[in-house]
């Protein structure tokens, strides 16, 4: 067992307490990663206030990155001192895996919040015993992580590695949904519901893949502001009267091609299917609560409209991941500009921050 310092949850909905906990002994398909940088998701707000009803204690944290510092026996792509981006974890051998879609994973669900290994082992203990962890194959809230030799994405050594730990869940999952789900064409319309992290990064790959309308849709002010900045033509303030009825106006009545919804409220993601054009696609990402559902009148999915979910961009992470880093690098993708730097032991300011639309990506720096 080997002695580190992790953010823990122990009842819903409450604050993060740093505590030294215990990580297992690394198996012959693990990597032992010293986290350097690990992104606060809304996914893992949704899981400390229990909208789906995981097991506490808890460590969360899926968007880590971080410097390897063992491998398994069995690990051959990866080597101590390796910097790595940590992304959900795949089986490998399911249908969809061996088909370039592992985000579908036969196995995602029980690999990624299962809190286990597959072998049902726990990683993490508590002084009172076992603690809750494997959350999305990482459980990185923590200054060290195991995982898989398949959810390890070996990144370049020469960029900035605190700020890539999003790259592995929010932001591949907003620009992914464009470049690997929709693949609008150039000269498409696209309008993004929720400009957070996802809807931002969504809307820089609409741009770089040619769209011409680009509708931001929000509450805050100062997000529609960076939206514009980022790349859209359009901005709405979603409390300023009929939302569809303006973007049809955008659209010389038409409605927009495609439509995102990155804020999982059944109103917005109705909103944005009712302003699709025909046919068009509405994506939806996003975790709501257990239970929540969504209705349309039926006759309007018969002209052609399609809604769909889209989960993690629909990408291979091996792939993706570097390939954003080099738009980025390239200037074409500045997903830095989302980022917010916070202290480890700011966790809880840091959710608060998050939470209220303060911050749109916090990143907690480990000591």
């Amino acid at each position: 067992m080997t002695a580190i310092t992790a953010a823990v949850v122990r009842t819903k909905g409450g604050p993060w307490s740093l505590e030294a906990l215990e990580l297992d002994e690394l198996r012959d398909d693990e990597v032992l990663v010293r986290i350097k940088g690990v992104g606060i998701c809304h996914t893992d707000l949704s899981i400390r206030d229990e909208y789906l009803p995981l097991r506490l204690p808890i460590v969360l944290g899926h968007e880590g990155a971080g410097v390897i510092e063992r491998v398994g026996t069995r690990v051959k792509s990866l080597q101590p001192g390796d910097h790595v981006v940590l992304a959900p974890l795949s089986c490998g051998a399911c249908g969809n895996c061996q088909s370039g879609l592992q985000v579908y994973c036969e196995q995602f669900l029980p690999l990624n919040i299962g809190l286990r290994r597959p072998d049902g082992s726990a990683t993490l203990r508590a002084a009172e015993g076992k603690m809750h962890g494997a959350f999305f194959g990482q459980s990185s809230f923590a200054t060290l992580a195991l995982a898989n030799e398949r959810n390890a994405i070996k990144v370049p050594r020469d960029v900035p590695l605190e700020m890539l730990g999003p790259l592995g869940c929010g932001i591949q999952a907003g620009a992914g949904t464009i470049l690997n789900a929709l693949r609008p064409k150039a000269g498409a319309s696209l309008a993004v519901f929720g400009a957070g992290s996802v809807g931002l990064s969504a809307i820089m790959a609409a741009r770089l893949v040619g769209c011409t309308t680009i509708v931001a849709v929000d509450v805050k002010e100062n997000r529609l502001q960076l939206a514009r900045e980022l790349g859209a033509t359009h901005v709405i303030n979603n409390a300023s009267g009929n939302v569809v009825d303006q973007i049809k106006q955008l659209t010389a009545g038409r409605g927009v091609d495609f439509s995102l919804d990155a804020t999982a409220l059944p109103a917005v993601i109705r909103q944005a299917f009712d302003c699709l054009a025909t046919p068009g696609v509405c994506a939806v990402l996003g975790l709501a609560r257990h239970g929540t559902e969504v209705s349309f009148d039926i006759n309007s999915l018969g002209n052609g409209r399609t809604v769909r979910g889209v989960t993690e961009g629909e990408g291979v992470p091996k792939v993706f991941i570097p390939a954003l880093i080099e738009l980025w690098r390239q200037g074409r993708f500045p997903f830095d500009r989302l980022i917010r730097t916070y202290d480890f032991a700011d966790i809880n300011q840091a959710a608060a921050d998050i939470a209220s639309g303060e911050t749109l990506k916090p990143v907690l720096l480990m000591p």
